[in-house]
């Protein structure tokens, strides 16, 4: 009896928080804003109104944390994901795992955010490989697409050095391997992967491949992994015949099981191997976002949820390379992985979002984040009839704007489609960046050490100033204020802090006020504090 007593109070304890009204609101405070939840949201904040977000099946195509953060020094955690709606000054909160609690952390949103990070996601001292932070990046998808050969790689890569631009990382973009869940070059189209990887070690690059966690059915590949159990499984098949298959943007895949410390070990050693036959310097991790993993019918090795699948992809995969790039990330805050806004089309609209997803991504925690590729990540808005209606200022605008991030990321070849005059322009946004490196090293290492953001908004830096709703222009750290073409023209608005400003021409600001700048094309305006 007694012990059929203890089985009831533990599975009383079990139920009774599942069981409990967990859902909860929270009053803005008068003139409170507030800011988290996804990267991709962060055209949104600070929030006014945001409809039905469930963190558990969505991210936006980014980054993601259980986190909302107020300037009034408030803060919303949970070690787990929860569903907000945001309406009349007031935030929804539902969650299938605890009762969530608002904390008091100070009075402004940097205070909230170092209290937050502290306790919640602090930061892990290491980062990733410092050539990310201090030389533009290249990927080759946009020139070549679904199309990835040797001979194409290559001219890529020597065009950028024929063409002046300082380079560190080349990214080989998908369609390099046979199939999904194979790691051996197409033979057809590289001939010899070893000499090209030793060309363009020869050239000054490191090399990363694209790898994503889908296995091609129907292979070889895809009959071995699922006997060995290293693929999730569907519980619809009652004779465990095969495994699931997942919609994604290239049809339906079967995938990886990374709750299987097996299939973790079987990937990584895939990887190591690429690593060691060829010279590859590290990976480009793909998708993983949560949506793949929210089907009732998927079976896994360990118990998990969708958003535990993201993490894997992150912590037991990509965390194991000092070269490493991710697009989706959950709760990841804090690691030496470097991040990637979603691609965006080759249009005006996509500029001003620069600004705030990667404000957003730094107060949430992710501070080693490229801002896409530069003039956009959307392959068809460079070819046919798109690329006759290409915006060329566009272009130029998005290079400046890399030019003052932690990092810059081309994919379209700018000589290709900018005159040699924009082109030249482009070319002094890249050599600005590496001018600027040593500053944004500086400031990647303080991230490290203390998790604050990089890419800062202004409101963290200048609480209270009337900055929290201020979108095309930030700090990048605790010195540069950047005030970067967003729209169309060769002038725009700018709003300085208190104090006395010079723009990085020399000449002096008075704080405190709204101003109006010309911007030529070849201008990229910041302003430094001078007391």
């Amino acid at each position: 009896m007694n012990n059929l007593r203890y089985i009831i109070l533990q599975l009383l304890l079990v139920c009774l928080p599942m069981m409990a009204d967990n859902k909860v609101e929270i009053k803005m405070l008068p003139g409170e804003h507030w800011w988290g939840l996804a990267t991709g949201l962060g055209k949104n904040m600070p929030f006014v109104e945001l409809d039905h977000f469930d963190l558990m099946t969505q991210n936006q195509t980014n980054q993601s944390a259980p986190l909302l953060i107020s300037d009034m020094g408030r803060y919303i955690w949970s070690d787990q994901p929860f569903r907000v709606v945001i309406k009349d000054g007031t935030i929804l909160l539902n969650s299938d795992y605890e009762r969530i609690q608002v904390e008091q952390a100070g009075k402004t949103l940097r205070e909230a955010f170092l209290n937050a990070c502290c306790k919640h996601f602090p930061p892990s001292g290491k980062l990733p490989d410092t050539l990310f932070f201090s030389r533009p990046q290249f990927n080759t998808w946009i020139e070549l697409s679904t199309h990835q050969n040797q001979k194409g790689i290559l001219d890529y890569a020597r065009n950028i050095v024929k063409n002046g631009l300082p380079h560190g990382v080349i990214m080989i973009d998908d369609t390099w391997a046979k199939y999904y869940g194979n790691f051996e070059f197409k033979p057809e189209l590289f001939p010899n992967p070893k000499a090209m990887v030793d060309e363009l070690h020869a050239m000054g690059y490191k090399v990363m491949l694209w790898v994503s966690p889908f296995v091609s059915p129907d292979s070889p590949e895809c009959y071995d992994l699922f006997r060995k159990g290293f693929l999730i499984k569907d519980k619809t098949d009652k004779w465990n015949f095969y495994p699931a298959l997942g919609k994604w943007w290239n049809g339906q895949s079967a995938m990886f099981d990374f709750s299987n410390p097996g299939a973790v070990d079987y990937f990584l050693s895939q990887l190591h191997g690429l690593q060691k036959k060829y010279g590859i310097d590290g990976f480009k991790f793909d998708a993983a976002d949560n949506h793949y993993y929210t089907s009732p019918n998927l079976s896994f090795y360990k118990p998990s949820t969708a958003v535990d699948h993201n993490r894997y992809w992150s912590i037991k995969i990509g965390r194991n390379f000092a070269f490493n790039e991710l697009r989706s990330s959950w709760n990841t805050a804090g690691e030496p992985l470097v991040q990637r806004l979603c691609d965006k089309a080759a249009t005006w609209d996509a500029l001003p979002q620069l600004i705030s997803e990667m404000t957003a991504a730094g107060i949430l925690g992710y501070a080693y984040t490229c801002p896409d590729m530069i003039g956009g990540g959307q392959w068809g808005s460079f070819y046919g009839d798109n690329a006759e209606k290409l915006d060329h200022e566009m272009v130029v605008r998005s290079a400046q704007i890399h030019a003052m991030m932690p990092m810059m990321q081309f994919s379209v070849a700018p000589w290709r489609v900018l005159t040699p005059n924009e082109f030249d322009v482009v070319r002094q946004a890249a050599e600005l960046h590496v001018k600027m490196s040593d500053y944004i090293l500086k400031c990647a290492r303080h991230a490290a050490a203390t998790g604050e953001p990089i890419v800062r908004l202004m409101e963290y830096q200048f609480p209270h100033q009337g900055f929290a709703d201020c979108r095309d222009q930030y700090m990048l750290g605790d010195r540069y204020l950047v005030t970067p073409m967003v729209n169309k023209g060769f002038s725009r608005k700018i709003v300085l802090p208190k104090g006395t400003w010079k723009d990085e021409r020399g000449k002096k600001f008075k704080g405190g006020r709204t101003y109006v700048i010309d911007v030529p094309l070849n201008r990229i305006p910041y302003f430094e504090k001078v007391r």
